[in-house]
């Protein structure tokens, strides 16, 4: 369960920063950045703090080369349901929805590898601690 509050919590903020509906950060904040440039920056120093906690765990849980790999087992599922003809890509939105949904899972499992490599493995992982 802990996984997926964590999956969910990268899949919101990415979808709060661009989706393809007319609701997310990016369309609003081209709208409105001079009119309101104030609120326009808060939100978005919110959305880099987001970003900075969720990017930080992953890179130093799992690395660049973990994260390729994740997006890559993501990339070959997709394919394996586009060949069987089960994924259809040709509407933009959609393959927009895919790409967030393939990126919120890589945040995710980076996100939550520690509990992930804990129950597979049993091994705990610690954190470089300066004394």
């Amino acid at each position: 369960m802990s996984f997926l509050i964590r999956w969910l919590f990268a899949f919101l903020l990415l979808a709060a920063t661009y989706n393809p509906t007319p609701y997310n950060f990016v369309r609003w904040a081209a709208a409105s950045f001079d009119s309101q440039l104030p609120l326009t920056v808060l939100f978005g120093l919110l959305l880099f703090v987001g970003y900075v906690i969720y990017l930080r765990a992953t890179l130093r849980s799992i690395g660049a080369f973990g994260m390729l790999l994740v997006l890559a087992l993501v990339g070959a599922i997709l394919w394996v349901l586009w060949d069987l003809g089960l994924l259809d890509l040709s509407d933009p939105q959609l393959a927009t929805w895919i790409g967030l949904l393939a990126l919120s899972i890589v945040l995710g499992v980076g996100l939550s590898w520690s509990i992930i490599r804990r129950r597979l493995s049993g091994q705990v992982d610690m954190d470089d601690v300066d004394e």
